[in-house]
């Protein structure tokens, strides 16, 4: 459970978009830091502490390490009605590290979040959450690849310029997650204040990988998981063949309404990431990767010389394929470029390569997209899989 240093807000009142740390000052958080201090010799875990503060709001202190001798003190504030305000994060004797603090609608939905100054009151960043799509060029309202993770940042160029849209320039896709027409890339499970950002990474090497096909994108239904078939069928009607899908869990309960929509869709063909647990996935699965679908390939990353990436997964019944992906140029949702790998960039490589065929290939069916792929392959030394390594999935031989 992530830690929260304690504040106190004297008079702390937040309605609506209104700043929750209007009435707050370093010296008061360290004032608070010191009490939470104090009061964790008699704490039974490293649990956040929690006070009250004085106009009946909460705040919560986690202590790191939980002892009078902290290194790091992380602090949030909830408002009146109970809901993330503000969280601080402090070192010892009192310097002020980073503090965000989210804004919301008149509805009480989170807009953006923003990176405060040490003043606790200039914004020096912000983030934004859901923001409008911006006017995308018209396009068809068909479309034949697909990209189901996290959503994407659509405000990025880069990203703006390779999304499908229809006639009316309105983008392919759906939020899935927050069941709306913007899948803004945002992950915020974790923590709302720091939330992860992994699709728009995802969608930058599978845009590279898969020529100029347009791209309809989805952020999947993480609150409930059953929607993977409203998802499926959504895809479906828009004539979607190919879907790169990078993620995973290990309760397979959480993937059972995706493998009934899948089934029934065989035209379309999921490519989805190993995982990268170090595990065998005959032996101890994940999913969706270890679901045996006949319209489904699963990916796991290696070196540029065949080799089994670091915490790749493998399986000689599960894994199919291994690509090159141990260092993959991308850019984040920030728009910054840099390298990075492991089996969640590795899809997209065979994704884009699938995808590619399909292009050059209108005609062919699943079956032919894969049996392609397994042509493509050649024996991987020292990674059980059930087919082998493409060295370069980028290049057009074959088609």
């Amino acid at each position: 459970m992530l830690g929260r240093l304690s504040l106190f807000l004297a008079c702390l009142a937040f309605a609506g978009p209104a700043s929750a740390s209007d009435s707050v000052t370093v010296e008061r958080l360290c004032e608070l830091v010191t009490t939470a201090a104090q009061q964790q010799p008699s704490a039974q875990s490293a649990a956040p502490i929690e006070l009250a503060t004085a106009d009946g709001g909460v705040a919560r202190v986690t202590l790191r390490p939980p002892s009078s001798g902290w290194r790091m003190a992380i602090a949030q504030v909830e408002d009146l009605q109970g809901r993330p305000a503000l969280q601080a994060r402090i070192m010892p004797p009192c310097k002020l590290v980073e503090a965000r603090r989210l804004q919301r609608d008149t509805t009480g939905a989170v807009t953006a979040v923003e990176i405060l100054e040490s003043d606790l009151a200039t914004v020096r960043n912000r983030e934004p959450v859901n923001p409008p799509v911006p006017e995308l060029a018209t396009g068809n309202a068909r479309v034949r690849l697909a990209h189901v993770d996290t959503g994407v940042n659509y405000l990025l160029p880069d990203v703006r310029e390779r999304l499908a849209s229809d006639a009316s320039g309105r983008l392919l896709g759906y939020d899935f997650w927050d069941d709306d027409d913007r899948p803004f890339d945002i992950d915020p499970r974790r923590n709302i204040f720091l939330p992860l950002h992994h699709g728009t990474t995802v969608f930058s090497v599978l845009a590279r990988e898969s020529g100029d096909e347009p791209i309809a994108v989805y952020r999947f239904p993480a609150p409930d998981m059953c929607r993977f078939a409203d998802l499926v069928s959504h895809m479906a009607a828009l004539g979607v063949r190919v879907v790169n899908m990078s993620m995973g869990s290990f309760d397979p309960a959480d993937w059972d309404c995706f493998a009934g929509a899948a089934a029934k869709h065989p035209d379309m063909l999921f490519v989805v990431s190993a995982g990268n647990d170090g595990r065998n996935l005959d032996q101890a699965p994940v999913y969706p990767a270890a679901l045996p679908l006949e319209n489904m390939v699963t990916v796991t990353s290696s070196d540029d010389f065949g080799r089994i990436g670091r915490g790749s997964n493998v399986g000689a019944g599960t894994v199919d394929i291994m690509v090159p992906a141990e260092r993959v140029g991308v850019f984040d949702h920030r728009g910054v470029r840099d390298e990075t790998g492991g089996t969640s960039y590795a899809a997209p490589r065979v994704a884009g390569l699938a995808m590619r065929f399909l292009a050059a290939n209108p005609e062919a069916s699943t079956a032919d997209i894969i049996a392609f792929l397994v042509s493509r392959t050649r024996p991987a030394s020292g990674a059980p899989l059930v087919h082998g390594w493409i060295p370069d999935p980028s290049d057009d031989f074959g088609f």
